[in-house]
């Protein structure tokens, strides 16, 4: 077998996947290594080592050309690094990463990471961890500082009605995160983008990065910005709408059957298991949500079901 050519070299990890990515989408095979070990946070590699990735002889010119293609020029003619592939999202949250290598280790799927063969991606599953309890964090002591009158459990509802999957889900899609999503090929094909469960388990990895690369200030700070709205129609006794209750009435109003919610799938282990809810409504399903728990899932699709239903009444 041919000895494999290096025919690119970087100091970051980030940069490294970027330009494999790219290759792989053009259907040239590379191999990536580099002197220095993988952490579970990855990071910027320094002036210690490079990482380099290299393919086979016959494929040399061509990943050249392909990359050369993909490179951002300036008016000097000097060349500069591939370009960001989340700058977008970046600017959509409105933070810049110093270590833009925990930005792409929140948008790791495990599915990506289970199908990389160098052992060197890992998944964002500790990310989200972390972030579901920052997020907890920050919305508990908003609460507790804005709004010190309130008992524990108009706090409690208000804070499970913005940190629950569909919200955070909502808040994910608004900022196009599931564009930005690292995702293997299974999980691509069955729209693993648009999946509820998979946005809210970025948005809270989203977090921990953030909190990560600039301290619990950064996220208090993004967190407040972005859940503003939620938070301040708590503020006003106006908790989550009723969606399951509004689905009733209107059934009811136009002479149907009450709204039968069944359980579709469940995924994940017992600690972080999602379910699946379908509502159906005279014999169809007019809604399906996905939440980390049963009465979320109904809730939320209930609220997809009720415009469904005014089409087809």
């Amino acid at each position: 077998m041919s000895e494999l050519v290096t025919i690119f070299r970087t100091h970051s990890d980030v940069e490294a996947s970027i330009v494999r990515g790219l290759l792989e989408a053009n259907g040239v095979f590379s191999i990536v290594s580099s002197p220095v070990t993988h952490s579970v946070f990855p990071l910027t590699v320094n002036e210690l080592g490079e990482v380099r990735i290299a393919v086979h002889p016959e494929e040399a010119d061509e990943a050249r050309r392909i990359i050369d293609s993909h490179r951002t020029e300036l008016t000097t003619g000097q060349l500069v690094r591939i370009r960001d592939e989340f700058d977008a999202l970046q600017r959509a949250i409105d933070y810049r990463f110093r270590d833009r290598g925990l930005l792409e280790h929140a948008m790791t799927h495990t599915s990506r990471a289970n199908e990389d063969v160098t052992g060197g991606v890992v998944d964002n599953e500790s990310l989200e961890f972390l972030g579901d309890a920052v997020l907890g964090f920050v919305i508990a002591d908003t609460l507790f500082r804005e709004f010190p009158d309130w008992d524990e459990g108009e706090k409690s509802k208000v804070k499970a009605s913005v940190v629950s999957t569909a919200s955070l889900a909502r808040h994910a899609e608004q900022m196009g995160l599931g564009d930005h999503l690292l995702l293997g090929r299974g999980e691509e094909k069955t729209g693993g983008r648009f999946k509820q469960a998979l946005l809210a388990d970025g948005y809270e990895a989203l977090i921990a990065a953030i909190y990560l690369d600039g301290g619990l200030e950064a996220a208090t700070a993004f967190l407040r910005r972005e859940l503003k709205e939620a938070i301040d129609a708590g503020s006003a006794q106006t908790f989550a709408p009723d969606y399951k209750s509004a689905l009733q009435e209107r059934v009811q109003a136009i002479g149907l059957a009450l709204p039968e919610y069944r359980l579709s799938g469940s995924e994940g282990p017992d600690h972080r298991k999602t379910f699946t809810i379908e509502v159906v409504v005279n014999g169809e399903v007019l809604g399906a949500a996905t939440g980390r728990a049963k009465k979320e899932a109904e809730q939320e699709a209930a609220r997809l079901a009720l415009p469904r239903l005014d089409e087809t009444a």
